[in-house]
């Protein structure tokens, strides 16, 4: 076991809200280590390819200062790299993969890079070190255990283990890694009706009901192609997969691997083709779609490229969550290049930075949760808990976000829960952990519950919660004070908040965009 010498911060797991975590702390002028167990930062974005879902008003308002400059560089990488048409060049909302369930739909290479060079000046100062392939394995608490003293982290290829002090320890991991190891109190799956007075939520608590979780995988086509060259073995578990028939509740309609799945909404039947076949027709290749030929001129465009992040692809059933996703992945890619005849379909290892296409993680939906000073319920921000009423007014609010409570099928059986919230506040609350006084959670960890778990999971709201949780740790270190006493004192949390919106945070939303608003993402 090494030593290191140790950081004012700590922040486990490199993914959205870690990057932002670091970004916010490393600018007010604090060192920073920041651990990722893959060889990519960006969680979400790179390692497990899940272009960004967002809200309708994010190109105007809605995310902080540095997301929105995120999101401007990735199109910026595009203009400055690619061959696009004079046309594509001079968007300003480019989407360069013209998806219809994202307006930054893009490589996650891409992503990656644009994080790195964000991260690059703070790296050259000797603010941040990012330690790739490590993981937490053991929290060393103080005498009062409420306090983390040290976390030891293993190198996952050579095993090597390093201890690292601090004076804060964000959690940024994806299903909340620090919580059981410092002895954080918790909560994970799903909490009952009598619990959270939630409307949508079940009549017992169920800890091991969470959402499933996804291995992406990047699929390309190649329209010329008639012949075997990219067609991939049967995998062993094709004929189990091929005749699934989901036993969730409400019933899916019919087998797993169809084109047919069940509206996430109404939970209806829907069908979409493959390739649409007509301008405007929704369809599946151009869902979560990485590279459009429609921005290249005529003949001259790279083949089409999608991300495979479809209901067809969630895995909920217990065992192996590394082996068995990647499983039912390849299975379905199969199904598709086989039973629809497309041999053109192929996969891109290269964009994913993997062997085989793909992700170098699973999509993971939902973490473990600290029990914290506030639990924001469907009761404060659900459309349908608030009946006219705009979303709750949090006055230690530390940002904004939005989007549909959106739950996926789960591991004890329930399908799609998909209803509508109300553009919503994130508060200091939800960020601090009743008991414990130096660990913040930084991405989709925080103080919701199972069902407001569906919308503050999302891209830009976990930016958010990292760029506040990062900007709380450094307010706390400048101003010798603990989060809890930020929260519990008017001059701090004016402060704070004057130190959030001086780093581009917005708190609140403008009043055209409080009110009930309708919008449906499958």
């Amino acid at each position: 076991m090494t030593h290191m010498i140790g950081p004012d911060i700590l922040i486990v797991g490199g993914g959205v809200g870690g990057c932002a975590a670091a970004l916010a702390a490393t600018a007010l002028g604090y060192r920073v280590v920041l651990s990722e167990p893959t060889d990519w930062i960006g969680g979400q974005l790179t390692a497990q390819g899940v272009p960004p879902d967002e809200h309708p008003w994010i190109e105007r308002y809605g995310c902080t200062r540095r997301y929105g400059q995120f999101r401007q560089r990735v199109r910026n990488y595009y203009r400055r790299n690619y061959p696009l048409t004079q046309i594509a060049q001079r968007s300003y909302a480019l989407n360069p993969g013209n998806a219809w369930v994202s307006g930054l739909s893009a490589e996650p290479r891409v992503y990656l890079a644009v994080l790195q060079d964000m991260l690059a000046a703070a790296i050259s100062a000797g603010r941040l070190h990012i330690l790739l392939r490590h993981a937490p394995i053991s929290v060393a608490l103080d005498t009062d255990h409420a306090h983390i003293r040290s976390v030891t982290l293993r190198h996952l290829d050579t095993h090597d283990t390093l201890t690292l002090t601090a004076r804060y320890f964000l959690d940024a991991s994806e299903t909340g890694d620090l919580l059981p190891l410092s002895g954080t109190e918790y909560v994970s799956g799903s909490e009952s009706q009598a619990q959270t007075g939630e409307p949508h939520a079940g009549r017992l608590a169920r800890p091991d009901n969470v959402q499933s979780v996804t291995w992406c995988f990047a699929m390309a086509y190649d329209p010329d192609c008639h012949d075997d060259r990219y067609l991939i073995d049967k995998p062993a578990n094709y004929e189990q997969w091929c005749q699934y028939v989901p036993p969730l509740t409400p019933a899916w309609p019919g087998p797993l691997f169809s084109l047919t799945y069940p509206n996430p909404i109404t939970l209806q039947a829907r069908t979409l083709p493959l390739f649409a076949t007509q301008p405007g027709e929704l369809d599946w290749f151009g869902y979560r779609r990485i590279l459009s030929r429609a921005y290249y001129p005529p003949n001259s465009g790279p083949h089409e490229v999608t991300i495979v992040n479809w209901p067809q692809n969630d895995y909920w059933l217990d065992g192996d969550q590394q082996a068995g996703p990647r499983e039912l992945s390849r299975c379905w890619f199969y199904w598709l290049q086989h039973e629809q005849g497309q041999p053109g379909l192929y996969l891109r290892p290269d964009l994913m930075g993997t062997p085989d296409g793909l992700a170098k993680a699973p999509y993971i939906r939902e973490s473990r949760r600290i029990q914290a000073k506030f639990t924001v319920t469907e009761n404060h921000i659900g459309t349908h808990a608030r009946h006219t009423q705009p979303a709750e007014i949090f006055p230690d609010s530390v940002g904004i976000g939005y989007y549909r409570i959106d739950l996926h099928p789960s591991t004890r059986g329930d399908s799609y829960i998909d209803i509508e919230s109300l553009p919503f506040q994130i508060p200091l609350g939800a960020l601090l952990p009743i008991r414990m006084k130096n660990l913040l959670p930084a991405c989709k960890n925080i103080g919701t519950t199972h069902i407001t778990n569906g919308c503050y999971r999302l891209h830009p709201v976990e930016w958010t919660i990292g760029e506040a949780a990062g900007t709380l740790a450094a307010y706390c270190l400048r101003h010798q004070v603990l989060p809890h006493a930020v929260y519990e004192d008017r001059t701090h949390l004016a402060d704070y908040q004057t130190l959030l919106v001086k780093q581009g945070v917005e708190l609140q939303w403008p009043a055209c965009s409080r009110s009930k608003f309708k919008i449906s993402i499958a």
